[in-house]
């Protein structure tokens, strides 16, 4: 059964429907590559889905330890490189609320550095991971 469908809207524009709930995502391609940049481009969501792998193991890890993330962000940065054109370095800056001991930090950093998302991409792809916990 697929996961999801994505239908090519034209003018460089993607929808995929998440085929179990029905959400959807559009996508554009990039001003720096001929689109409009009006939504998220596909390698906008590469990066994204890092983090959002990220947050959800840890939180995931939190809820067995009973602790609370909620409000915990992450900021994510994506640089592109050139020939080929593909995505070089992922920076994501996590700012972890509701963990007071070092321990727990220690378990939650290593939870979200071995999320499936990281370790699926290529170990080219540079990942900066910066924890702060307020």
């Amino acid at each position: 059964m697929p996961t999801s469908t994505i239908t090519y809207q034209g003018s460089l524009r993607t929808q995929a429907v998440h085929l179990q709930s029905n959400n959807k995502i559009v996508t554009d391609a990039p001003t720096d590559n001929h689109g409009l940049g009006e939504a998220f481009s596909p390698t906008d969501l590469l990066a994204t889905s890092l983090a959002c792998c990220m947050l959800t193991v840890m939180g995931i890890k939190a809820e067995s330890m009973g602790l609370d993330l909620t409000g915990t962000q992450a900021d994510v940065v994506k640089i592109m490189a050139t020939d080929p054109r593909r995505v070089a370095q992922i920076d994501v800056m996590l700012i972890v609320k509701g963990v007071a001991t070092d321990k727990d930090q220690q378990i939650l950093t290593n939870t979200a550095l071995t999320c499936p998302v990281a370790k699926s991409l290529h170990p080219d792809l540079l990942q900066n991971v910066t924890f702060n916990f307020i």
